[in-house]
């Protein structure tokens, strides 16, 4: 899409294609243009708009009800911010006393619309006029242009002595293709210039992909991993006057926020499979915080390589999820295929850590029949393959 094509979604010919096009998202694409063509829809503007339309029912699951009045593009969308989780930053940057922030490399505006609702004034930045231009409108149609202003121009060019804050979510993926980067200084804007904002700025957020090295966090950063609902989502590096613990995991499960803090350095206990499983949240994990959690839940590890915790008695944790174990074998694709032939289980879900085994091709060599149903757990016991047969505990 180019700002031509975006200017005439903006007409009022292109929100009657709009609210058109929402009726149709999500069926056959062929029979939707066909549709919108023969209400006289011309053709370039029925594309843009089926475009959007098809956008905006995938953005319901990050931005909620919102998405419905939003402008979208696929990279943007994908690079995104949860609604959840930029409202809470927005939240714990207003409570840190910042009241205005340079959102650097906003793409298509969610966590500046997400500091403005929390009243802090931001100025947004973005290189691809495009999607500065969908920033800038999705900021209208919030009714927050008062509060969020967008520019097209480079972030590393922005006077950020303007402002009290910074938050910064660098492109992670080539324009035009899509594809992901992996090398940071390949970041737009690169690595070096994020890294050096929190000495510019003593209140600096940087947002960073979930599987970032822990070698790359600055010292003195705060490197928080968030999940939502079980999916671990994102991380992020508070620096500067924002930092508080070393390491954070947060867990937004059902609306309510938990959070698990420590060195990221600590060492579970070593000890033998015990009744009762704990599946770590991925957000414990990245984080290296499977040692707090062993702690809290008088949990251990049977493998110091594996994060499955292990323990004589179920709690309820919003950090893990708990099964309850019935049995412990040594991988034998034989006996595993007895044992559940023997227990009538016809549906297993298939968990892994430490195991190359792929579970589809599992599934189907075991043959399942039987009305009952197990959870099935492939991992390592002291370096050992091993499978273990069990069933949600009470408190999961």
């Amino acid at each position: 899409m180019d700002l031509d094509q975006f200017a005439a979604l903006r007409t009022p010919e292109g929100s009657a294609a709009l609210a058109a096009a929402a009726g149709l998202a999500g069926g056959d694409p062929l029979t939707a243009a066909a549709a919108l063509r023969s209400a006289g829809v011309p053709a370039g503007l029925a594309a843009a708009a089926l475009t959007q339309a098809e956008l905006r029912r995938r953005a319901v699951g990050k931005f909620g009800p919102e998405a419905a009045g939003m402008f979208l593009t696929r990279a943007g969308l994908e690079q995104a911010t949860r609604r959840p989780v930029a409202d809470r930053r927005a939240d714990r940057l207003r409570a840190a006393g910042v009241r205005s922030l340079a959102d650097l490399g906003c793409g298509l505006g969610a966590d500046a619309l997400a500091a403005a609702r929390a009243g802090i004034r931001v100025y947004a930045v973005e290189a691809d006029p495009v999607t500065a231009a969908m920033a800038a409108a999705n900021a209208e149609v919030a009714g927050l242009a008062e509060l969020c202003t967008v520019e097209v121009g480079d972030a590393t060019a922005f006077d950020v002595s303007r402002v009290e804050g910074v938050f910064c979510d660098p492109a992670r993926r080539r324009a035009g293709t899509g594809r992901r980067i992996f090398d940071p200084n390949s970041y737009s804007p690169p690595w070096d210039f994020v890294t050096s904002l929190a000495g510019r700025v003593p209140n600096t957020v940087v947002k960073v992909a979930p599987g970032i090295d822990h070698a790359l966090v600055p010292p003195g950063a705060e490197a928080e991993w968030v999940s939502v609902d079980g999916d671990l989502v994102e991380a992020a590096l508070w620096c500067g006057r924002l930092a508080g613990v070393p390491r954070r995991a947060t867990v937004l499960r059902g609306g309510a926020v938990h959070a698990l803090t420590g060195s990221g350095n600590a060492e579970a206990p070593v000890g033998p499979v015990r009744r009762y499983l704990y599946d770590p949240d991925g957000a414990v994990v990245r984080a290296h915080l499977v040692a707090e959690l062993a702690d809290a839940l008088d949990a251990t590890l049977a493998d110091p390589t594996i994060a499955y915790l292990y323990a004589d008695t179920p709690a309820a944790t919003p950090f893990a999820r708990c099964l309850e174990i019935t049995d412990v074998l040594p991988f034998s694709l034989k006996r595993l295929r007895a044992l559940l032939r023997e227990r009538q289980v016809g549906r297993v879900e298939i968990l892994k850590r430490g195991s190359a085994l792929d579970p589809e091709k599992l599934r189907h060599d075991l043959r399942l029949a039987g009305g009952n149903a197990a959870s099935l757990v492939l991992t390592r016991v002291a370096g050992a393959p091993t499978a273990l047969v069990g069933r949600p505990a009470p408190t999961a």
